[in-house]
């Protein structure tokens, strides 16, 4: 539905579905026509989207999209040049029209979060505790940090101080927790603490979590939906299987994973053996990601191609694979070297023309 200004409002659901969420409705967070100009440039534009609480809502996008500003302007932190963010019904203020910034409900963890110096983490604690609403002893079960309670931070490790500053967020006792690139900086190992975290603050807390990030494993797991921002602009929203099987553009497609991109010959014989249909249009490409390939020894009906090269990765192989004049990149568990021939099949339905 048309907002005033001829704003789209996207309820996030069915990818590419009719809008149905007027601007202004009392859903539980909406962002309707938010736009920024900065330095004459337009950092967003006309951004719109909805989200119901205990929703686990994602946005993808490349450095640069746009992602911290929307996140801060939902905080109340920065003023947009237009457009309104609702929570809860009431009207979102930004810092030019009020003495604190922020909104009550609302806490943001930011890239480049502080902890007090020469202080124990339970002396951090204890005095961010103004509201009493949370009992100590469960934020240090939820946040991993009970080990930490009598080490000063200046002790800790990056991954331990950014849980800290997590936990001293939630004593503010928030509905709506905004986290801008959490997984960024961290290892393996602290990023699995995290991603357990977060998944408790949901569980355990009931704390509605909205998360930006640009790498695929962070959101695909655990988002139920996900937003792409390209530019200041949302380009597509859909659940993470329908974004990372049909992406709208290459752009989308880069953001989730590697993909080979086909055309001419390739694309028709890759199309035919997936069962969809060739696309009418002659400049269509057909996307296939890596892990839709399957090689065989045997003449399974598929394209017979020769192995290039072959990169181990522990649990899976990468293959290049040069077939009808096309290099492709296949994911596979099988071991093969340069110089072999292969055939190579398509899963059923694994190809997407963009």
């Amino acid at each position: 539905m048309l907002s005033g200004g001829g704003c789209l409002l996207l309820p996030l659901g069915v990818q590419n579905s009719t809008p149905d969420f007027p601007a202004g409705s009392h859903s539980w967070l909406s962002v309707s026509c938010v736009s920024l100009q900065e330095k004459g440039a337009s950092a967003l534009q006309e951004v719109s989207f909805t989200q119901r609480q205990f929703q686990r809502l994602a946005i993808a996008g490349a450095t640069g999209a746009g992602k911290s500003t929307l996140l801060q302007i939902i905080a109340g932190l920065i003023q947009p040049t237009g457009g309104e963010v609702r929570f809860e019904g009431d009207r979102v203020k930004g810092p030019t029209e009020q003495l604190m910034p922020g909104h009550p409900g609302i806490a943001y963890l930011s890239q480049h979060f502080e902890l007090p110096k020469f202080l124990r983490v339970e002396q951090v604690l204890r005095y961010a505790n103004r509201f009493g609403t949370l009992d100590v002893p469960t934020l240090f079960e939820v946040c991993r940090i009970s080990h930490l309670a009598t080490r000063q931070t200046n002790q800790l490790s990056g991954g331990e101080r950014q849980r800290i500053a997590l936990a001293r967020l939630l004593l503010t006792a928030p509905k709506l927790l905004l986290l801008d690139e959490p997984f960024s900086n961290l290892d393996r190992v602290h990023k699995a603490v995290l991603k357990a975290v977060i998944q408790d603050i949901g569980d355990k807390l009931g704390i509605t979590c909205l998360l930006i990030s640009h790498d695929p494993t962070d959101t695909l797991s655990w988002a139920e939906e996900l937003l792409v921002l390209e530019n200041g602009q949302f380009i597509q929203q859909g659940t993470p299987v329908q974004i990372y099987n049909h992406p709208v553009n290459e752009y989308a497609a880069g953001l989730f994973g590697d993909y080979n991109l086909l055309s001419g010959p390739a694309a028709k014989a890759f199309a035919k053996l997936s069962g969809i249909k060739a696309s009418r249009q002659a400049n269509k490409r057909l996307l296939v990601r890596p892990e839709q390939l399957i090689l065989s020894a045997t003449d399974n009906g598929g394209v017979l191609g020769t192995v290039v090269a072959t990169r181990f990765f522990g649990s899976y192989s990468e293959v290049d694979v040069q077939v009808l004049d096309t290099q492709i990149l296949v994911r596979t568990t099988a071991a093969l070297a340069a110089g072999t021939l292969t055939y190579v099949s398509v899963a059923a339905a694994g190809g997407w023309f963009m």
